[in-house]
Formats: C-alpha cells, structure tokens, sequence
C-alpha cells in the first residue's frame, strides 16, 4: 500500500522508513482493517527522533445504521464515548468500539447538544435552547431522562420575588437561575458544584445534591465559547469578547481574579494541563496561547505563541506532554512540550472533511491514550498513543495510531 504523502514522518537524514503493512482483525465489526505502520523515534525532552505511526480504517457494523450528521461534541467518561449528532447521542464502548446506546429528550426541541460533562452518576448535557438536561445510566445501560435545569421546583421558588428577575432585552425579562441563549459549556468544579457558561454571556454555577443554580454571573461582553475548571476549583472562561477571564472563589462567592487579553479575536477553546499550571487558549485569530502561572501566585503569564494553524482554533485537549488542537483549516496539530517549556508541532493530520469541532482523550492503565476526533458527516478518527506515561513526561517507545470509524 502505497502512503499518502501526509502521513510520512522524516528521520534526522530526511529519509522516509518503508512502511511495511500489518493486518488488524477488529471484534464486533465485519470489516477488517489493514495498517500500516512507519517506524521512527521520539524520546522525551528532545527533539523529536523516532515515532511509530499506524494508519488503519475500519468502519463498524453496529453503527452504520445511525443518521448521517455531523458530531457536535465528544466526550468520555469510564471508557464510553459520548458523540453528540444534532440533539442524539451516540454512546460507544472505546475498548470494543460497539454502540451501546443512541437518547435524546423526546418531542422536545433541544436543539443541537453544545457540551457534555459527569458526576456521580450522572451525565449533564447542554444544550442550544438554554436548558441542562440531566441523565441516569441505568443497568441495561441505557439512558434515563430524570431532569432539566433550572428545574421546576428552583424556577417557581424564585418566581414569586420581582428581585429574582433580569433584563435580557428590551422589555424582556427572565429569572436569574435561567440561561436565556444556548448553553455552549459545562464543567465540572467539585463533588458538589459544576458551572454552565452561554452566548448569553454568563456564568453560573449549579449545587448538584438538589440540582439548584446558587450563582449567576455577567461575566463577559461577549458570548461564552468555553469553560475549563483546575483542581483547585479556579474556573476559566473565554469569550467572544477576545478575553480570557479568570475566576475564584472568596467569601462562598465567585468573583474574578484576573483578565487575560493577549487573543485578536475570538477565543474558542481552553485547555488545562493535569496540575492546573498550564492554561492553554485557542482562537479565531489562529493562535495558540500558552499561559504558565506565575510561582508563588495565582497569576497567569502568557509564556508561548504556537503558530501553524491556518484558520480558527476549535477544540483543544492535553493529555501529559502532548497537546491537540483542531482546527478550521480542517487539520489536527499534535504538539509536545519539551525540556525548555516550548512546544514543538510533531505532526500535523489533515484529510479532515470538515472543521474540527471536537476533540477528546480516552487514557486507560496500560499507558495507552485513544484520542477522538470527528472526520466527516457522522465519521470520526481515532488516534491511539502506546507508551505514554501521564505523569507529565512521555516513554521512549510511543505509538500513535490513527484510526477512522464511522458512526
């Protein structure tokens, strides 16, 4: 088989490796899938030296007979893959690659799903007509509709005092608990807490124990495009405003920290490293900023500026070292930081049909990382790291694996 020329890696003399070619036999799928496999080096904080790269394509039976649509948003939790198509979301098993279950909010429309996240149990999905819907995996594993946010109870408690109301638009008002455009983020801050953000440009935060909105902030000029929490529950937020705004709590209250103001555009996605210390930042100006926190301060320093991309920042994901961005341009840039704190791009995936919206990382025990991205209408790659070891530095054997699978 014959490598596509965007697939090739160069060694230090510039000389491809001949890819020799491997036969791989999926479970659960009728087609089987032939790989081919380049061998080089990469060995942490150096220069990149070798890499083994394996390219395979297999679509899978058990999820041909899903609509064909684009994916709005991804994401795992307990080795499922959440693909949202439109308002349905498709549940596959990332060890298996089998569906396990397609819901959705029946005779509603939801619109599109713009964000998904997890806590004890349950799953909260957001959605573009500014409700949170809360799900129940129950032991059939399928999915249970068991709530929407603000619920009925929180909406008619507030409803009685004037005060509880806000000016939306001109002689428009709706309750403080309520998002009154789509729901474009949610993350998880605690065990007890997790925030939305909206294009209605505010933050809220939600109590999880009884589903109730206990805060609601202004929080940009612009609409909300992302949101990301650290472990020390600081929260994230970045805008069409062009800001990054940073926020902590002070008092039982979320008030802002600082404001970062470095993108020329639109900022579209936020990514954190596994201890917080790295905030990384991707815009409609087609940059990647990198933002390391001052020692000794909550304060954030722009550090780096990575270029390469050729039309907006979609998505961002970091797994250890390793850093992945999607695009516009309808590429994905894989990047690693090395020794000096810089990012060096190792390779770029092109092929992609159509922008890159969405991406999400799968790690498990055996230093293996699957990272998914959609491709095309209702197809996604999967790229599969062997070797890595997440604790902020990679082994001297890695893999990528990359992978197309159609939904």
């Amino acid at each position: 088989m014959k490598l596509p020329t965007w697939l090739w890696i160069f060694s230090d003399d510039k000389t491809p490796t001949p890819p020799p070619s491997k036969l791989l036999i999926f479970s659960d799928t009728t087609t089987i899938a032939t790989t081919t496999i380049i061998s080089c080096s990469l060995q942490s904080n150096h220069s990149p030296e070798t890499l083994a790269l394996t390219v395979s394509h297999l679509r899978l039976s058990t999820l041909t007979s899903l609509p064909v649509s684009h994916v709005n948003f991804l994401a795992v939790h307990n080795h499922r893959l959440y693909a949202a198509t439109g308002d349905l979301i498709n549940v596959i098993d990332t060890t298996s690659l089998a569906l396990i279950d397609t819901f959705s909010v029946a005779g509603s429309s939801s619109g599109s799903v713009k964000s998904v996240t997890f806590s004890n149990g349950n799953i909260y999905t957001a959605h573009q007509d500014n409700k949170i819907r809360v799900w129940k995996s129950t032991e059939n594993k399928r999915h249970k509709h068991i709530a929407t946010l603000p619920t009925f109870e929180d909406r008619l408690l507030r409803s009685v005092l004037p005060k509880n109301y806000v000016n939306v638009r001109r002689h428009r008002k709706k309750l403080w608990v309520e998002h009154h455009d789509a729901v474009s983020g949610l993350a998880l801050i605690s065990d007890q807490l997790m925030c939305s953000v909206s294009w209605d440009k505010y933050l809220k935060i939600w109590r999880i124990s009884d589903l109730r909105c206990v805060e609601s902030i202004k929080a940009h000029d612009d609409a909300i495009n992302a949101v990301v929490v650290a472990a020390d529950s600081t929260i994230f937020t970045g805008s069409a405003d062009c800001r990054i705004k940073v926020w902590g709590k002070a008092f039982r209250k979320y008030g802002l920290i600082s404001t970062l103001e470095k993108h020329k555009s639109a900022v579209n996605a936020l990514a954190l490293n596994d201890d917080g210390s790295v905030l990384l930042s991707g815009g409609s100006d087609r940059l990647i900023l990198v933002w390391d926190k001052e020692h000794g301060s909550n304060r954030m320093v722009l550090t780096s500026t990575l270029r390469g991309h050729t039309n907006a920042i979609l998505c961002l994901v970091n797994v250890s070292d390793l850093l992945f961005s999607g695009s516009a341009d309808r590429t994905v840039r894989i990047w690693q930081r090395g020794y000096n704190s810089k990012f060096n791009c190792l390779r770029v995936l092109d092929r992609y049909e159509k922008p890159v919206r969405s991406l999400v990382a799968d790690s498990s025990q055996n230093q293996n990382v699957r990272v998914f991205s959609e491709s095309s209408n209702g197809v996604m790659r999967m790229l599969t790291i062997e070797g890595l070891i997440l604790a902020n530095n990679i082994s001297s054997e890695k893999m990528i694996v990359v992978s197309t699978v159609k939904v």
